[in-house]
């Protein structure tokens, strides 16, 4: 989203260019306290040269942007949308802050009084003591107005309390934002390293920068380290069916007798489905598989403009649509069924629906990865949530999508410490090399979102909370009432997710009308569900008996070493024990079963 904005600080290729001169400040200041006091050193970088050719980077690529036209839609709208938001609950907390703005701006001179005026011993010299000693002293002053601001807020006067959250989250990222590690002049490992390579990390460092400013998005990982299909998403299988709006995969048996009963899995179509499948090492996919499950799994596809007018009654019809055809394909009446996150919130609307219409017996049982549909307590995303917002996607999808690279920078700032401030630090700072992480890999391969839809979803389900509320909601056609829901529900919900913190998951054993088991893994919303047994992480808890809440469950709960998977495939043997033999169209793409084409397939591959 940087980049449009990036391109009106330069409205033409002569016109001013702040950033280009702030870097050839920052060089100059570095040239001037990295210098020996009296004279500069003759082995030091030339550091004003490495400053030109930092600004030189930089204007050209802003000339390279005017000359074009932009790559990502709407950014300005995105850019004064968080503008306005975030000004919105700064000045909010302005009233409330006097006192520690006073209070704060003495030592900060003082600090500055001494040390930025680049005579003297030339204080970061070396990037030794004196830097050392000084970035502790701003580290320590970060921390001490970090627990004054925090402390200010806890009683905001003329903030409603459903703002008051928003405030402290708002607060809370400026805070980290301005953590002196992640500026170059008060981090002394940037100069450490700038020193070590002669300037060649600063450089390097630009280039990864604006690398990242063309492409519209934060990089984590190594971009050439993963091909699909070839040491990612690598599971043996075969698309046998496909819509405009989701591919189906069936994946090939590796056993010779299978459980009678198939599971379908339902991915969010927020991110790609091969979170489930990495690699061999840690694929949920490749693991049930051989332990004799027949495997099917629905590959969204990423939004376009053909997909403007889908609503989640297209996503409910798709997920029937697929319980079907694997009912048809294999002549089994019913299915296990997995949904995770978004898909799992559907899959409760998707099994409401079956039941209102007495179709409940297609679905033998339902698994819940993350999922929520009580929205009360549904984390930091509600921070986003708000009327402006929720019309501000419509501007920032002119086509009738919303790019998926603007949800990647939201789900960042749940967590920018880890995956913004880190990166920037490591890519752009210290111009590291990156590494080649597949779950990072997959972090970044953004997917496009139907605006239609989502708006709806942060409208009816964020915001308003109507899921849980019967008959509010009709989805094709059907009114929606959770509490008729008799089909056996294994839920699973991350300690330390984010975003859907275990308390919400907890929720939806409260709409349950049939059997349930919640159990609670280790970890968060990604690795507390990839968790193979080998490595015998985490851990979890389970609790046999009565709970009304989630304290109690916890309370009364038994704790459990590594992996929780095998404890699932229990459960879902229970429902069902009976095997067949792994042949005919278990075996998807044999003789007689024409399939569409290999697996991970297209649709994922579409961008």
């Amino acid at each position: 989203p940087v980049e449009r904005g990036a391109s009106r600080m330069d409205d033409s290729p002569d016109g001013p260019d702040l950033l280009g001169q702030a870097l050839k400040f920052q060089a100059d200041a570095l040239q001037a306290m990295l210098a020996p006091s009296g004279s500069a050193s003759r082995e030091a970088p030339d550091w004003a040269a490495i400053g030109v050719k930092l600004q030189g980077m930089w204007r050209d690529f802003l000339r390279e942007q005017a000359e074009k036209p932009h790559s990502l839609p709407g950014a300005d709208e995105w850019l004064a949308s968080m503008s306005e938001w975030s000004q919105q609950f700064l000045s909010a907390a302005a009233g409330g802050l006097p006192p520690v703005r006073e209070g704060a701006a003495a030592p900060w001179q003082g600090i500055f009084g001494q040390n930025g005026d680049g005579d003297g011993d030339g204080g970061f010299a070396g990037a030794g003591q004196d830097a050392q000693s000084l970035h502790a002293m701003l580290r320590q002053i970060h921390r001490m107005l970090a627990e004054q601001i925090m402390a200010a807020t806890d009683s905001p006067a003329g903030i409603a309390p459903s703002r008051h959250e928003q405030l402290r989250f708002a607060l809370r990222t400026l805070i980290g934002t301005l953590n002196p590690d992640n500026f170059p002049l008060t981090n002394p490992q940037v100069i450490e390293r700038a020193i070590a390579t002669r300037g060649e990390s600063l450089v390097k460092g630009m280039t990864h920068l604006i690398t990242d400013l063309r492409r519209g998005q934060l990089t984590h990982t190594d971009a050439d380290a993963f091909r699909l299909g070839e040491n990612i998403a690598v599971t043996p299988g075969k698309v046998v069916h496909e819509t405009p709006l989701y591919q189906l995969i069936q994946y090939s048996p590796a056993t010779s007798s299978v459980l009678a009963v198939p599971l379908i899995i339902f991915p969010p179509w927020i991110n790609r489905f091969y979170i489930l499948d990495l690699n061999p090492a840690k694929s949920f996919v490749r693991w049930a598989v051989e332990q004799g499950v027949t495997v099917f799994m629905v590959s969204w596809k990423s939004a376009d403009a053909s997909l403007a007018e889908v609503i989640w009654d297209d996503y409910v019809r798709a997920q029937i649509d697929a319980i079907d055809m694997v009912r048809a394909r294999l002549k089994v009446p019913a299915v296990h069924t997995i949904g995770y996150c978004v898909a799992g919130t559907t899959l409760a609307a998707t099994l409401a629906v079956l039941a209102r219409r007495g179709e409940a017996d297609r679905v033998k049982s339902a698994t819940f990865f993350t999922a929520q549909v009580d929205f009360e307590e549904a984390g930091d995303l509600k921070h986003f949530i708000d009327d402006r917002q929720i019309e501000a996607i419509g501007r920032l999808a002119p086509e009738g999508y919303l790019d998926g690279r603007y949800l990647a920078a939201a789900f960042n700032l749940l967590r920018p410490d880890d995956l913004i401030w880190s990166y920037v630090v490591r890519n752009y700072l210290m111009g590291e090399d990156y590494p080649a992480f597949d779950l990072l890999h997959w972090n970044g391969d953004v997917t496009n979102l139907p605006a239609k839809w989502h708006c709806a979803y942060l409208r009816d389900l964020y915001r308003d909370n109507r899921l849980v509320e019967p008959d509010s909601l009709i989805v094709d056609g059907t009114p929606i009432d959770l509490h008729r829901i008799v089909t056996p529900c294994y839920i699973q919900a991350g300690r330390e997710d984010h975003i859907a913190p275990p308390r919400s998951g907890w929720k939806l054993t409260r709409y349950l009308a049939g059997p349930w088991i919640f159990l609670l893994a280790g970890s968060g919303h990604i690795a507390g569900v990839v968790n193979p047994p080998a490595p015998k992480k985490y851990g979890y808890r389970t609790n046999a008996g009565q709970a009304d809440t989630l304290e109690q469950f916890v309370a009364g709960a038994d704790e459990h070493p590594g992996s929780w998977w095998p404890h699932w495939l229990g459960w879902l043997r229970t429902q069902d024990s009976t095997e067949v033999r792994a042949t005919g169209k278990r075996k998807p793409g044999g003789r007689g079963d024409k399939a569409i084409e290999d697996a991970p397939g297209r649709y994922v591959k579409m961008r």
